[in-house]
């Protein structure tokens, strides 16, 4: 479809982010958005990113970083052992699996954001709201419970701030890179990889 001056409408696609359903070196620029700290798997996405993106192509993503909510991870280590935030990379590990997958010129920065919340309560409740839920597979599948809830609210306590609420803070990493030339190796294994076209190759006939 298209819109008035022939410019196309966009295509909604439901996909998994480790198995994007598009074209070989088929998008110009690729733009992540606070996605990729739900996936394990950074490799697995960073080479389908790699293979739909021209060469050349921009790649622009945002992440948390590990600094994420670490006034609620250390409450909830204090109520039990089981972990209730989930685990992010750092930006040295984000840099890493970027140049592993064979992005070229990868450029890395980092903030700090500190939000407010009158109690525990409200702050899961907006996480909920946000869908940001713990999705490591270590989390605990049952209920955490009035009293671990209550002990996890007790240690959150000393950390009010001089304004009343408790401080939550979110670390945002962002990277920008760009697509590599075809034959560029990539690290897999720890064994760099060339793939190249089989057209490409050529067959010396037989005398």
């Amino acid at each position: 479809p298209r819109l008035l001056g022939g410019a196309r409408r966009p295509e909604p696609v439901c996909a998994d982010a480790r198995a994007l359903p598009l074209r070989d070196a088929s998008v110009d620029v690729l733009f992540s958005n606070l996605c990729l700290q739900w996936v394990e798997d950074l490799p697995a996405v960073f080479a389908g990113f790699r293979r739909v993106l021209k060469p050349g192509g921009l790649l622009l993503v945002s992440t948390f970083g590990p600094d994420t909510l670490f006034e609620l991870r250390g409450a909830f280590a204090e109520a039990d052992a089981a972990p209730h935030v989930s685990p992010f990379a750092s930006i040295a590990q984000f840099g890493d699996a970027l140049i592993a997958a064979g992005f070229k010129n990868p450029v890395l920065d980092r903030d700090e954001f500190v939000l407010g919340h009158p109690d525990l309560g409200h702050l899961m409740r907006e996480l909920r709201t946000l869908g940001a839920t713990n999705a490591s597979v270590e989390r605990r599948r049952s209920l955490t419970g009035r009293a671990r809830f209550a002990r996890a609210a007790e240690a959150y306590e000393p950390l009010r701030g001089a304004d009343g609420r408790l401080p939550a803070t979110w670390e945002v990493i962002y990277a920008h890179a760009w697509g590599p030339e075809p034959g560029t190796p990539i690290r897999v294994g720890g064994v760099d990889e060339v793939q190249v076209p089989v057209s490409s190759i050529r067959v010396r006939p037989r005398p």
